[in-house]
Formats: C-alpha cells, sequence, structure tokens
C-alpha cells in the first residue's frame, strides 16, 4: 500500500471508528424496532400513512411497501434519506481531511515539501477515502444483515447489499465532491458548503420531481436519482446507475488533479 494511503488511514481512524460505531449505533435502534411496527398494522400500514400531506411521503421516497413490512421499513428508514445522509456526513468529513483542512491547518505545505507529485497525492488522498468509506460500508452492511435476520424481515441478503453498495457509491461521490471543493478553493467551509447545497438540492429534486413536472428534468442530474430510481432493495443492482455513480466519482477526481497542481497552496 502507497505510503501517503496507510499514512491517511492512519489519520482518519478516530472520527473513522466513530463513525462506524454511530452508523451501526443508529441502524441497529431502528431495526430493533421492527417487530413492533410490524404487530400495529392499524398504526402503521398503508391506511394510516395515506394521512402523511403529499410532499412529505415524497421526501420520504413515497414511503413505498408501508412501514410493515420488510422491505418497506428498511427502504424508508435506512437506505432512503436517514442512512444516505449519515453516509454522506461521514464521507464529507472524510473528504474535508485530504486536502482542505490540513491547507488551512498549516500542515499541507509539509507534505508537498516531500518528493511527490501533487496529483498523485490528490490520487492517493482519493484511495484512502475510498478505502475508508468501503471499511464503514462493509462494517454497517454486517450490522443491517445481521439485524434484519434476527427481526425476520424477510429481505434477501443479496438485495441488501445491492442498497447496500449503492450508499456506498453515494457517498464516495459526495466525498471526492469534497476533496474536490477542497482541491480546487482550499478552504474547508467551502467545500462543506458544497457538499451541502449538492446534497440537499439533489435529494429534493429527485424526490419531488416525480410528481413536480417543473423540476422533473433535473432529476437527471442528480446523484440521488442513480442510487434510488433503481429500486436495489426491491430489484437488485442497478448496474447501469452504478455505473453514472461511479463515472462522475471519476470526473471529480480527474476535476481534482489538475486544479490542485496549479494552484498556490497557503495558509
Amino acid at each position: 500500500m502507497p505510503t501517503l494511503v496507510s499514512k491517511s488511514l492512519r489519520d482518519y481512524r478516530r472520527p473513522l471508528l466513530g463513525w462506524t460505531v454511530g452508523i451501526s449505533a443508529f441502524f441497529a435502534l431502528y431495526l430493533a424496532y421492527y417487530p413492533t411496527i410490524q404487530s400495529n398494522p392499524d398504526l402503521y400500514g398503508d391506511v394510516a400513512l395515506t394521512k402523511f400531506p403529499g410532499a412529505m411521503r415524497d421526501l420520504m421516497g413515497g414511503l413505498e411497501g408501508g412501514f410493515t413490512s420488510g422491505s418497506g421499513f428498511l427502504q424508508t428508514l435506512v437506505y432512503q434519506l436517514f442512512g444516505p445522509l449519515l453516509f454522506i456526513m461521514c464521507a464529507a468529513v472524510i473528504g474535508n481531511r485530504a486536502i482542505a483542512q490540513p491547507e488551512e491547518s498549516g500542515t499541507l505545505e509539509l507534505v508537498l515539501t516531500l518528493p511527490i507529485d501533487r496529483r498523485r497525492l490528490v490520487l492517493e488522498r482519493f484511495a484512502a477515502l475510498a478505502l475508508a468509506l468501503l471499511g464503514v460500508a462493509a462494517v454497517t452492511f454486517l450490522v443491517v444483515l445481521g439485524l434484519t435476520t434476527a427481526v425476520d424481515m424477510g429481505v434477501p441478503a443479496d438485495r441488501i447489499l445491492a442498497s447496500h453498495v449503492g450508499v456506498f457509491l453515494l457517498a464516495l461521490f459526495f466525498g471526492t465532491l469534497s476533496l474536490t471543493a477542497g482541491a480546487v478553493t482550499g478552504r474547508r467551509g467551502v467545500a462543506l458548503a458544497v457538499v451541502g447545497v449538492v446534497a440537499v438540492a439533489g435529494y429534493v429534486v429527485e424526490t419531488m420531481g416525480k410528481n413536480v413536472g417543473g423540476v422533473s428534468w433535473l432529476r437527471w442530474i442528480s446523484p440521488f436519482h442513480y442510487y434510488l430510481d433503481g429500486r436495489p432493495l426491491q430489484l437488485g443492482f442497478p448496474a447501469w446507475d452504478y455505473l453514472v455513480l461511479a463515472g462522475a466519482t471519476v470526473a471529480l477526481v480527474l476535476i481534482a488533479m489538475p486544479a490542485f497542481d496549479r494552484r498556490d497552496v497557503g495558509v
């Protein structure tokens, strides 16, 4: 493993441990509650969910399948909003630590005194980001798989894997966006703001755009479209959608490398 990748992973170990434990605990808390939901269909069934305002239903993914079905509960509370939100927050923080945060703290200049090409630095920091997020995704996948089996949700393991791969690719995209914004501007506040705006706008456009004609065309440029529209929990791996997400991530890396290479680094 390249030295800069291994060093970056060592630097990330504490926040990664915190995020892994936090996300796992969140999933465990909500999935453990599923038997209670399933045993109260009058309170949480399809008829009850029709009382939700239309806009809220859209933002929650339409509440397809209801809370009482295993796939519906898992989709709504783990893979629709809260799971991606936590993963994106984790990815944004780690991506920010690649360039923007060390530049503002004055430590990046020390790294650049080493005999390492700037483009290689960006590439290896991206590799460390990808490996870090992969580790978080692997652990939380095992947590979700174990809990869904324990509470008998009846969701096949391959569908959970397909959804978790999608969460990983979505988080990697936003983590790379944070890294790229940091490489272009050198400011961690700007990088986090860019991630926040793109994430919120992308989610709203994808969910609301299904029923609002004026913004429906914007769904095609939302990263959430390529994560949610293929319905991995119901249909399995949406290979082409995931390839688009991966391709967009690669494009961001290709933007970050020359941008950082040409910019003056300062504190």
